[in-house]
């Protein structure tokens, strides 16, 4: 339900106070608002390690809030709190000490998440002394550094050894998940296919909800059930119509159940999946290949009813082998029930294919086609060029200071200049090759051009405009 591609906001606006008081809202640039929480927080005496590994934690919990729209969803006009009950401590007008200073500007932009998931991680932590919690100490993050951990491993000590660090995430101003027009029946594409989905998952918490099936992108009567069930249940206006109000209602469940904003969640397994073959798969495996096997399985299974749903858990059981014998049934394949490099590249390709389009008609949704695992750069050929190269082209056609290319499959100098272009207006390294960071940030603006959300002046928003609307409505 949240954006999928993660992001880092220009700005954040602070409640001083808690969520519900009648107290002051400030925006910040973020850079500035995670430099007065590490002063506020920690020692700037603190050994290099644990002050890097705690503001990598202070960056991770406060993106985890602006990732879910944790605030927003619920009705506030703010994005975080500076209640240390709720959120993390922000002193307006504080000093910040020098050090600090210089290492919230070198990684600002860097986050912590679960290998294989979207969502940076609900990074908890807590003094250790007088408040202890599931998380990060943060004088034990000391002591931990005193004996030599590096910061990166002082984070695994506390959160475990399945995270990374995500390094210079696109920097970009607030987005909102609401497309800022109601959805209803006749509505098509990619936000139908969101409240679907959503609605199916939180469905497993409020059986009342009916199922969707199939999941094809189209607001029909079944849909239209399932939403006005919603409503009711939450105390809507039980008219199936999906505006402002039940968006973000859902929205708020949705991130509920999947326990997204808490140190362990489900997790959001939607896009930046290396799709590259790894080897054969079998039962008995376990893993990151799993995982992505079961992802891909789980999409196909809402749109095949032949093929059995699975849950994503990273090991490869008897559930899993019967959906994979049912796809290679489908597909005419020998049915093994092992994945060898035919049978993931057709589960693959089904998904892509579902991701491109997803109802009959064909009409392109507006779609964000997951980073291969490979970096495009100067002579790379093939889909993912032809991708990229549409991709420039859609942005070009809003920023006018990034070229148009054409679409020829080639990696060439034009198409290089145009990704330096990019990385320029975006605030990315201009090296002018596309790796996972550069791929998710142009997809991330494609995607808000097509659907209107983050228009330019010249921009048609992708909808109607009529007399009486609002600029809070569009």
């Amino acid at each position: 339900m949240p954006i999928i591609t993660p992001y880092v906001p220009s700005h954040i606006t602070v409640h001083l106070g808690a969520p519900s008081s009648n107290a002051q809202n400030v925006t910040v640039s973020f850079p500035d608002y995670i430099k007065n929480v590490a002063s506020s927080e920690i020692y700037p005496t603190w050994n290099e390690s644990a002050i890097y590994a705690n503001i990598y934690a202070q960056i991770s919990f406060a993106l985890n809030r602006i990732y879910l729209e944790h605030y927003p969803s619920q009705g506030y006009s703010f994005n975080i709190t500076n209640s240390t009950a709720y959120d993390q401590a922000f002193t307006p007008g504080r000093n910040i000490f020098q050090n600090i200073d210089q290492i919230v500007d070198n990684i600002f932009n860097d986050y912590i998440r679960r290998m294989g998931y979207a969502e940076p991680l609900s990074a908890i932590y807590c003094n250790g002394t007088t408040v202890t919690c599931n998380g990060l100490s943060q004088w034990g993050s000391e002591d931990l550094a005193n004996q030599g951990y590096s910061s990166v491993n002082i984070l695994k000590y506390y959160y475990g050894y399945n995270i990374e660090i995500v390094q210079e995430a696109p920097v970009m101003g607030l987005r909102s998940s609401y497309p800022g027009y109601t959805i209803q029946r006749g509505s098509i594409g990619d936000n139908v296919v969101v409240i679907q989905t959503s609605l199916n998952r939180v469905s497993q918490n409020y059986p009342a909800i009916p199922k969707i099936n199939p999941v094809d992108g189209i607001f029909g009567p079944n849909t239209e059930s399932a939403v006005i069930a919603f409503q009711q249940i939450f105390g809507l206006t039980p008219d199936g119509i999906v505006g402002k109000s039940t968006w973000y209602k859902l929205a708020f469940l949705y991130v509920a159940v999947k326990k997204l904003g808490e140190l362990e969640s489900e997790g959001q397994r939607l896009f930046g999946i290396n799709i590259s073959y790894p080897d054969a798969i079998s039962e008995g495996n376990r893993g990151e290949k799993v995982f992505n096997l079961q992802y891909f399985l789980s999409v196909l299974s809402e749109f095949y009813s032949n093929i059995p749903s699975v849950e994503i858990t990273g090991y490869f059981g008897p559930q899993t082998k019967a959906s994979v014998i049912e796809f290679q049934k489908s597909k005419d394949l020998p049915q093994t029930g092992i994945v060898n490099d035919i049978t993931w590249n057709e589960i693959y390709r089904d998904f892509r294919g579902i991701v491109t389009t997803v109802f009959e008609s064909g009409a392109p949704i507006e779609a964000f086609i997951p980073f291969s695992g490979t970096t495009l750069q100067l002579g790379s050929k093939g889909e993912e060029v032809v991708t990229l190269q549409q991709y420039l082209n859609n942005i070009a056609s809003v920023y006018e200071n990034i070229s148009p290319v054409e679409v020829t499959g080639e990696f060439n100098e034009a198409t290089m200049n145009s990704v330096m272009q990019y990385q320029k207006e975006f605030g990315l390294r201009a090296t002018g090759t596309v790796d996972r960071i550069t791929w998710n940030s142009i997809g991330g603006t494609y995607l808000d051009i097509v659907s209107g959300k983050n228009p330019q002046p010249t921009q048609y928003p992708g909808y109607e405009l009529s007399m009486g609307q609002k600029d809070n409505e569009i």
